[in-house]
């Protein structure tokens, strides 16, 4: 019986840990990706225009 009440626990645990915690930083890091790219976009572009503006 202690077995499977620990099992139990060690799921809702785990998925607990999956929900709260790995999700959210897995979603944190894309969202920080994206934006680096988005700016490192928007600096290349920049510079693109203006050594081709220069000519």
């Amino acid at each position: 019986m202690a077995r499977t009440v620990l099992t139990v626990l060690g799921i809702i645990l785990a998925l607990w840990l999956v929900f709260a915690f790995i999700i959210p930083a897995l979603f944190a890091t894309l969202k920080f990706l994206l934006m680096f790219a988005i700016i490192a976009f928007l600096v290349v572009a920049a510079i693109t225009l203006v050594g081709k503006m220069s000519r």
